[in-house]
This record gives C-alpha cells, structure tokens and sequence, in this order.
C-alpha cells in the first residue's frame, strides 16, 4: 500500500529516491550528543555518511568539536563551508595530496592519522606548504585487522618519527576497536601513552570510532573523543548490531514495484545503482518497511530482484514502497540529492556535497 506522502514523492519527484526525516536525523544528533557528553568524550562524528556542509554543521552547533573526513576531497568541501577542526583518519600519499592539504592546513586546524614511515616522510611537505605545524596522530590496529600500527612499540616509534620531523606535531592516537575488543584496546593504549610519555612526549588526542561502538562509548580510560559516522542516517547494519532501532532509521530509499510477473516474485526501480551491493553481511539487500517478509534477493544495474514466497502481504505494480538500506553510507554516495521531509511534508532537497570525493 502507498502512503499519500510516498505517493507524493513519486508524483513530484520521481523513484528510486533517497528522502531523510528531518526529524529523525536532529534526534539522532541529539541523541550521539548526550552519549558522548554523558561519557565525558568530546563528539567528532564522520561525515562519510551524509556528505553535507550543513548537516555536518548542525552536528557542530549540537555540541560537536570537529569533524572528521576520510579523504581530502571532503574535507575539501567542509573547509570551504567554514567548518573547522577536521581530522583525516586515513593515510594519505603523494605530492599532489600534500599541495592539497597544505592549503587546507594554511586555512583550517587539520589533523592527519598515519599508520607508517613513508607517510609520515611525505608530511612535512605539507606542513611547510601551510606555513604552520600539522598536527598527526598514529593510527593504531587494536583487532579489526585493517590500517593502523600493530604493536605499542611501533606506535612509540612512529610517535617518536612524527615529533622528530620537520614542521610536524604528535597528536596522539587514533583507534578502532573492535566491538568487543575494548579490554586489549586498553592494554595497548596504556602501554602506548606510557612509552610515549618516557619520551617527553604526549598524547592530547585519543580518538575512538564507530557507531556500532556505542554500547563502548567512554570505556576507554584516557580517550577524548569518538568519531560516529552512521548513526545520522542510521541503517540495516546499525539496527542488527544493536546501535539503532528502526525508528532511528532516518533514510529511506522510495522505489515503485514495476513488474510482477510471478506470484511469487517482483521488481523494484531500485537496483545495484541505486541500493549497491555491499550486504554488509546480512541476508538480502534492504528492508522494506510495508512488506518486511519480503526479500530484494539480487540486483541488477536497475532492477531489485523480489522474492515474495515469505511475504504474507504482496505489493501490486505501481506501489510504491519504503526501503531500510543494508549499509547507508554507500547508498548516499550513489545520489546526487536527498530530499528532506518533517512528518508528511516536504520540504526541499539537499545536496550530497562530498559525493564522488574518492581522493
């Protein structure tokens, strides 16, 4: 069944299309806000996901200390919204990215994460393009197995290489621990600040991260802030792990049934250009709101593959229906716009400012 504000959305404007509950999104704000003050950790949420100046914006007036962006093109546009205090927590190489983040750095307070020496030899020639010291925290690998420094003597030692260059400053440490790894995140950060300490050194910065860490929120003796990504959207990802429940949810993709050629089967307008196919591990790609026994088994390009054969209530052609995405930040990354609604009103759109920014 379609709802009148689903009906109006395709009247107006067209499916598949990405719509954000307004007021959904200022309570997801509000919400990661008091987590973190609660916690007495500073809030420097990622904007990876909603890639906007203005959401990023009111994430700052809520209470937000900075930002914190995964590549430079979107700190890029972040700084040139007059946004301040960025962190890029990923390892960035090559003289072009170091013009770039000079120039970010001559305008902006930046800082940057490492995780090896051939980053940290290509830093200072930012630092000395900006005219002032860069700011670098280690990154640090405390069980997710991905970048970051895998022992506390490798983070003393990159501490060390960082304070001993040119026109660089030691920061701290960046981590991400693992759901449930926060005890062994402890021990290596403790032995981390201790040996850094012995060398005159010191660590003002201890970022955590991840939404799905919000259970963990705080248990990290010594951390000043945690950087939350997804929870301004919120997703079928977030929901399993137990970090958001449905209402949370904020995005919803609307797609219209176009076929159904089979009683136990359908096709939605929203196919791997529109919902991807990163599961996140989960069984099939979405959920939809007014049929959630129904599966979106497989995609392609423009076609959602629906398996009705668990489905107790089954959409007609031309229904046009609401979709939980799997893994919200890269559905966003696909749109050029969302469209913004508060109740059953619309009320305007909003650009995917950093869309695309892949370098």
């Amino acid at each position: 069944m379609t709802t009148p504000l689903a009906a109006k959305i395709a009247r107006e404007y067209g499916t598949p299309c990405a719509v954000i509950d307004m007021d959904k999104v200022e309570r997801n704000i509000a919400r990661i806000q008091k987590a973190c003050d609660d916690a007495g950790v500073a809030n420097r949420p990622h904007i990876k996901t909603h890639k906007n100046p203005t959401i990023a914006k009111m994430q700052v007036a809520a209470g937000a200390k900075g930002i914190t962006c995964q590549k430079i093109g979107e700190a890029e546009i972040m700084a040139n919204a007059g946004i301040d205090d960025i962190l890029i927590s990923y390892n960035l190489l090559g003289e072009e990215k170091m013009a770039r983040l000079g120039a970010l750095n001559a305008k902006t307070r930046m800082t940057v994460a490492a995780d090896n020496s051939t980053v940290v030899a290509g830093l200072p020639k930012a630092a000395e393009a900006s005219g002032r010291p860069l700011s670098v925290v280690v990154e640090c690998d405390t069980g997710r197995k991905r970048a970051g420094v895998e022992t506390p003597a490798e983070a003393i030692a990159l501490a060390r290489e960082i304070a001993a260059s040119k026109g660089l400053a030691f920061a701290g440490f960046m981590l991400y621990p693992t759901e449930t790894g926060w005890a062994d995140a402890q021990k290596f950060y403790d032995e981390a600040l201790a040996g850094v300490h012995a060398h005159g050194l010191d660590a003002k910065i201890v970022s955590t991260g991840g939404t799905p860490n919000l259970v963990n929120i705080g248990k990290l003796k010594g951390g000043t802030e945690h950087r939350f990504g997804t929870y301004i959207y919120n997703d079928r990802m977030q929901v399993a792990a137990g970090s958001a429940t449905w209402d949370d949810c904020a995005l919803h993709i609307y797609s219209t049934v176009v076929s159904r050629a089979a009683p136990e089967r359908g096709i939605l307008d929203a196919g791997s250009k529109t919902l991807t196919t990163d599961t996140g591990g989960l069984d099939g790609h979405g959920l939809i709101l007014e049929h959630p026994e129904a599966k979106i088994a497989k995609f392609a390009e423009e076609h959602g593959f629906l398996d009705l054969s668990r489905s107790n209530t089954r959409p007609n052609v031309g229904d046009v229906v609401r979709i939980v995405p799997n893994h919200v930040c890269v559905v966003v990354n696909m749109m050029d716009e969302v469209l913004m609604v508060r109740g059953d009103e619309i009320i305007g759109t909003l650009p995917v400012a950093a869309r695309g920014k892949l370098r």
